[in-house]
């Protein structure tokens, strides 16, 4: 298939996908820290969903911004791998890079809940704080396995287009009637089907495929992915808050429906219709520096944001006997900023301290290694964090899974980051650069042929 490419072969970055990213973090960030509902009482925390107030669902179809994280990284890879000298290089050097900053993250929780129970603070708070820090990992188990399946989807996108994309819905729609007619189990396979289409809409978008003609173009596209949600919503299965709910018998998020298609074609139609004023509001130096600096630590920000959050309820709740005002009430209103400003300066706090390792470089991040055990340490620590997300960093009736669980993690990160071959990179001063051919622009094309032929034959 034959497409007409709106960026140059040289280009690995666009403003538009930068600030889509950095809204997408902050939109996580603030709707995790305001929706808890937290009380503490008798050395038990409980806790409840501001969401599930009366009619606010409606705010989850903008705010569960997932499909567009999904979305952006898939338009990122494309753009770096296309200009790949090497498939294997390129897998190892994103896998490292996203591994590294968990961690840190790993080695203060697998310490800190024993260290707070052994220093007298109640049990049932401290548990629900090691589970919540590895909760979301998720995204990051998942999004390992995406970048493994970068090549061959970069492939397919070649080979078939559109039609890529076609049979991922049909197959996440598969998915969903087995999920709800003979177990829910089986519904855990949509986070591949479900996720590899909103990061192939990427993919699209990166390569020109996704140019609306005018506002109008964009905003049909965003009526036909809302209204297509809405009716699933009012005459299928599926529960109308795109989060999951206490108490709800099915959730859209967890693990995903075909649903979130349908919210990524919706969402996508919105910020495509916003995209000229966005761009222009890129080009600020303001903007600029700030896109720089959550740029180098995406991943710092969405790690410790939940940490962020236990600290800030520890203090509060737990330290102080505070209780979350009732959601939209007019003392909700007026808390919530001090709220999020107190959770927002631990943040920065963690960031300034955990940020170094995002973007530290490692001398062998970048050199060759075999295929097989790029897809080993893909697979070994997806499985670690999967493990973590699951039970957290403490579990009282199973003290060694966790440990487990980050091992697992580690020992991916270690088959990446193993030291390259002599030869591999060039001393350069004080660090070590890999020695790459150059490549004319004119033919950064032929280049992509050439890196997934040179896949095919190892």
């Amino acid at each position: 298939m034959q497409q007409t490419h709106a960026h140059s072969p040289g280009r690995v970055r666009d403003p538009f996908i930068d600030i889509i990213r950095a809204l997408c973090v902050l939109a996580v960030i603030s709707q995790h820290w305001l929706m808890p509902v937290l009380a503490y009482e008798n050395g038990n925390l409980s806790t409840g969903n501001a969401l599930a107030s009366p009619g606010w669902w409606i705010v989850t179809w903008l705010t569960q911004v997932m499909p567009m994280v999904f979305f952006a990284g898939g338009a990122a890879n494309f753009f770096s791998f296309r200009s790949a000298k090497s498939v294997r290089t390129w897998l190892r050097s994103r896998i490292a890079r996203l591994l590294v900053p968990v961690i840190p993250l790993a080695a203060v929780w697998l310490l800190l809940p024993h260290a707070l129970i052994g220093a007298g603070v109640p049990e049932q708070p401290v548990l629900m704080a090691g589970k919540i820090a590895g909760q979301l990992l998720w995204f990051l188990a998942v999004y390992v396995l995406v970048v493994a399946l970068t090549p061959v989807m970069f492939n397919w996108y070649r080979r078939y287009g559109w039609r890529v994309i076609g049979v991922l819905a049909v197959c996440a729609l598969v998915v969903d009637v087995l999920r709800f007619e003979v177990g829910p189990a089986i519904g855990f396979v949509n986070a591949l089907f479900v996720w590899l289409a909103a990061h192939q809409f990427g993919f699209h978008y990166a390569d020109g495929g996704l140019r609306m003609r005018n506002a109008r173009a964009s905003l049909g596209l965003a009526a036909v992915g809302f209204g297509l949600t809405a009716a699933a919503v009012f005459f299928g299965p599926y529960p109308a808050s795109m989060i999951g709910m206490p108490g709800a018998p099915v959730s859209n998020m967890s693990p995903p429906t075909a649903l979130m298609l349908s919210l990524t074609i919706g969402q996508l139609g919105l910020w495509l219709t916003l995209k000229p004023v966005i761009t222009r509001f890129a080009e600020r130096p303001q903007a600029t520096a700030f896109l720089q600096w959550c740029g180098a630590r995406f991943m710092t920000l969405y790690l410790w944001h939940m940490p962020a959050l236990v600290m800030t309820a520890g203090i509060a709740i737990v330290g102080l006997g505070f209780s979350t005002p009732t959601p939209g009430s007019p003392l909700w209103f007026a808390v919530a900023p001090l709220w999020v400003g107190v959770a927002g300066f631990f943040l920065v706090c963690f960031t300034r301290v955990f940020g170094r390792f995002e973007f530290r470089r490692g001398s062998g991040a970048a050199s060759e290694m075999s295929l097989g055990k790029v897809v080993l340490a893909a697979v070994l620590s997806a499985g670690g964090l999967l493990g973590l997300a699951a039970q957290g960093f403490i579990s009282p009736g199973n003290p060694l899974g966790p440990v487990l669980w980050v091992a697992l993690v580690l020992a991916g990160l270690l088959v990446v980051r193993e030291k390259s071959a002599p030869g591999a990179a060039v001393a350069q001063g004080t660090r070590t650069v890999p020695v790459q051919p150059t490549v004319r622009r004119e033919d950064a094309r032929n280049e992509d042929a050439r890196v997934l032929s040179r896949q095919g034959s190892e």
